[in-house]
């Protein structure tokens, strides 16, 4: 079984001069739901070696039990710190695909030609493709095989418009993901704020917020072994 997860290249929150990038939660959760299932992993970004960490997701408030088993394993550092570079990857050989958030992923992923085409390919092989909190924006340019809107009729979810208020980002992200995949013609749906809620359909699976990063990828997981 083999995953491959990608992340962010992207650090700057706007124009705000404040830095974003990948949020820890929703990379270390899922990599460890992986991990302790006995999956090979694979990292890749758009620029590969280190990806930026959201330093908030670093504050103590938002320490989790996989966040602080990373903090003492060696080895998960040491595979985040020389991730592969995305457009040299060759997609074909993975089995699922892992996209944490963070809000990185709203301006470098959402427009990456690579990203783009490694997610038409996983749609048209109808592989699992989990993507949770901002990671689901990265969809916002990918295709059905028909050349139409991805998202379009799909029950789909991600970053709702009311939790991005209240971090205060709603004039900073370059789009709403929730009035984007409306637009689209998606069927957005959300649970309450900060609480794990997911939405599977087919081969796709999106996650809300950070909360829930585990339940996504716990569902890839199920995808992937549909007898277990």
């Amino acid at each position: 079984m083999k995953i491959l997860m990608v992340l962010t290249s992207h650090d700057r929150l706007g124009n705000t001069g404040h830095k974003t990038g990948f949020w820890l939660e929703e990379f270390t959760a899922p990599y460890y739901v992986f991990k302790d299932a006995g999956a090979e992993i694979t990292l890749a970004s758009p620029q590969g070696g280190q990806p930026p960490l959201d330093p908030k997701s670093n504050e103590p408030d938002f320490q989790t039990d996989s966040t602080r088993r990373f903090e003492q394993d060696a080895e998960a550092q040491a595979l985040l710190a020389n991730t592969h570079v995305l457009a040299e990857v060759d997609v074909t050989g993975f089995d699922a695909v892992m996209y944490p958030g963070g809000h990185g992923p709203l301006w470098d992923l959402t427009e990456n030609a690579a990203s783009i085409a490694l997610l038409e390919y996983f749609d048209r092989a109808s592989k699992p493709m989990g993507l949770v909190c901002h990671a689901p924006a990265v969809l916002k340019h990918v295709k059905t095989a028909a050349g139409q809107s991805f998202v379009a009729g799909k029950k789909v979810t991600g970053f709702s418009n009311s939790e991005e208020a209240a971090v205060g980002l709603t004039e900073v992200v370059p789009f709403l993901i929730e009035d984007e995949f409306t637009a689209q013609g998606a069927h957005y749906q959300k649970g309450a704020d900060w609480q794990s809620f997911i939405v599977s359909e087919g081969h796709l699976v999106t996650g809300q917020n950070p909360a829930s990063s585990e339940a996504v990828a716990e569902q890839l997981l199920a995808l992937l072994n549909p007898a277990a």
